[in-house]
């Protein structure tokens, strides 16, 4: 296969760990027989120092011509200002438009090796193997009208909570999809006591699971959902909800597997029309650009490495060289290697690179 993947590194550690992930692709390549071919692009903070523009025309461009993008991270507080006209998360917001993407994939693994690495108890993470779904072009982040007005004592804002059928129906779709090669559960989250919009999710997610006989759905509240995740974890398999909740609830989720450093994300659109072609997709860590330990090799990659298994899965159609990747990161951390972030006391500890050439070694191996 010849694939061609953009690369946006981004700011902080973006382009540490985006090299790792490079890296792990490379020996893929080598071993199966594929041709990747990589190109190199602006977004974030770093965009907005060299071109004034968070997501250059160049780099969207560059992405679209693409068969799937990797990404590091944005942002910093060198960008932080709330008043600044243009910030680093617009070309986020951006190139999720531009491609098309609607659904954010978040897997969250508990690895055996590292259930001591959570901060709740081993026995309350045992198993757990979970995939969230956040609905990624509707909801409080983009509806109108949005805003702040008037002065000092009588300051107002608005933000608009609108969601489609279209929205939720696709959605749920990829949800009951995802869940019938998994373990056949969808949880459905919502807010449905209180909001319009939820109650049309609620009624729009029971219309597709009548297609789905086999799939079983159940619907939480919102606030019930943020409990369960540390009460009982290990119960859910496929959770599917809006915008906003997604985004807090995968977050929560993440503290699960010990680090952030630990789990990839995927972005995904339509599928494509050629053959052999999966569906576009944006795949970066859910970690945060961690300005404070860029440059100093320290940060984790194995969440980039895992999102280039997604990468490999989704995008390109290679669902064995995905195996292959993942496979890896399970026996580096089966053998003791560790990352600061997810050290442990009988760990063998190593930097950025290191740890990125321990998961391409393994691979190498077969």
């Amino acid at each position: 296969m010849h694939a061609r993947i953009a690369l946006l590194g981004g700011d902080g550690i973006g382009p540490e760990v985006v090299a790792e992930g490079v890296k792990v692709l490379r020996q893929v390549a080598d071993r199966c027989g594929h041709t990747f071919e990589f190109t190199e692009a602006l977004i974030g903070g770093r965009a907005i120092d060299e071109t004034g523009n968070p997501l250059p025309d160049a780099t969207l461009a560059a992405c679209q011509a693409s068969d799937a993008v990797l990404l590091g991270a944005v942002g910093g507080p060198k960008w932080s200002d709330p008043h600044a006209a243009v910030r680093p998360e617009q070309g986020l917001l951006g190139i999720r438009a531009g491609l098309g993407l609607y659904a954010n994939l978040r897997p969250v693994k508990v690895y055996p090796a590292l259930a001591g690495a959570s901060t709740l108890k081993p026995e309350v993470v045992a198993g757990v193997d979970m995939l969230i779904l956040r609905e990624l072009t509707g909801g409080l982040y983009f509806g109108k009208p949005q805003g702040q007005s008037g002065s000092a004592p009588d300051r107002e804002a608005v933000d608009t909570l609108h969601y489609s059928e279209g929205e939720i129906s696709r959605l749920m779709r990829m949800a009951f999809d995802l869940a019938r090669g998994r373990r056949g559960k969808v949880t459905s989250v919502d807010k449905a006591n209180v909001l319009a919009s939820s109650r049309l999710w609620r009624t729009v997610a029971h219309e597709v699971a009548a297609d789905y006989p086999d799939v079983q759905l159940e619907d939480i509240l919102v606030d019930a959902c943020a409990m369960y995740l540390i009460r009982r974890p290990a119960d859910f398999d496929v959770i599917a909800t809006e915008n906003m909740f997604g985004d807090i609830l995968s977050d929560e989720a993440s503290m699960l597997a010990g680090s952030m450093g630990m789990l990839p994300s995927a972005s995904l659109g339509a599928g494509r029309e050629r053959a052999g072609a999966g569906r576009m997709g944006l795949y970066e860590p859910i970690h945060g650009s961690a300005p404070d330990i860029a440059g100093q090799g320290i940060a984790n990659p194995l969440a980039t490495i895992l999102s280039c298994a997604m990468l490999l899965r989704w995008s390109l159609d290679l669902p064995a060289e995905a195996d292959a990747v993942e496979a890896a990161v399970d026996a580096v951390l089966a053998d003791g290697y560790r990352c600061r972030d997810i050290m442990t006391p009988d760990g063998k500890l190593l930097d950025t690179r290191d740890m990125g050439s321990a998961v391409a070694e393994r691979i190498g191996k077969g």
